[in-house]
């Protein structure tokens, strides 16, 4: 068996992974299974062949972004190597930029609570200190 010339293309999953946009290659047949990713503005496939030129939308967590495909590689490589393979648009670089700023500005309010749920040790404490306070204070239904 012959391996296909290199002009033939990458699958949109081994590209997805190969540029680090997604940590592994299943994380990105499956994002791209719930259609969040777009090449030319068409919902595709994870078998979809990318070549140079092509344009993918795609969101990063909350951030969305445009990239144009510059080069192919089916290998994972080191950052520099895979920020190599993609030109990312001026458009997405300022919405992008802009997010990152109203995050700085306005951070999300959930993020602001220190403490969560009591631990079972904190709520016997409150249990315990219920008791006693209600024992001090001298009323009961008895």
């Amino acid at each position: 068996m012959t391996t296909p010339p290199s002009s033939a293309g990458v699958r949109l999953d081994k590209w997805l992974w190969a540029a680090r946009f997604f940590k592994t290659r299943s994380l990105a047949a499956d994002e791209i299974g719930k259609h969040r990713v777009q090449v030319n503005g068409q919902v595709a496939k994870a078998s979809r062949e990318l070549k140079p030129g092509d344009e993918l939308q795609l969101r990063q967590g909350p951030v969305p972004r445009t990239v144009r495909v510059v080069a192919l590689s089916a290998v994972r490589g080191s950052a520099p190597v895979a920020q190599a393979l993609y030109e990312e648009t001026a458009e997405s670089r300022a919405a992008r930029e802009a997010f990152a700023q109203q995050r700085r500005v306005a951070p999300e309010p959930a993020l602001a609570i220190e403490q969560g749920r009591p631990t079972k040790r904190d709520r016997r404490q409150l249990a315990d200190w219920d008791r006693w306070s209600a024992s001090l204070d001298g009323g009961g239904d008895g």
